[in-house]
């Protein structure tokens, strides 16, 4: 169930970024965007672990900055697989990024059950 609802506010934050940010334009339908879910899913799981390590030096050496690099790197990534996505530009990318990025964490803090303490 954490998976479809992870793949569904994919979907759902993608949108969000297209109809907010003008340089990020989506054509799809709700299918097409449950599917571009997935794709960030795997994307987010598969590549951007390995993208990370490898980038270390350049994420201490910027404090942290170069994270938004990779989230750029990584909807240009998911712009090359889908269709109906399309980005004007790499800053655009980083752009819709740092939304997903905050975008994600808003929708974390909202719905996140706090741990109950023991008694």
């Amino acid at each position: 169930m954490r998976v479809l609802a992870r793949i569904l506010l994919n979907g759902l934050g993608l949108l969000a970024a297209a109809k907010l940010l003008p340089g990020i334009h989506w054509t799809g339908g709700i299918g097409a965007l449950i599917v571009a879910g997935c794709v960030i899913g795997v994307i987010n799981l598969v590549v951007r672990p390995v993208v990370t390590l490898l980038s270390c030096p350049l994420i201490v050496l910027s404090l942290g900055l170069f994270y938004l690099v990779i989230n750029g790197a990584m909807l240009e990534l998911a712009d090359a697989l889908l269709e109906p996505l399309t980005i004007e530009s790499f800053s655009w990318a980083v752009a819709g990024g740092l939304f997903l990025a905050l975008f994600n964490l808003a929708i974390k803090l909202l719905f996140e059950k706090e741990p109950e303490e023991p008694q």
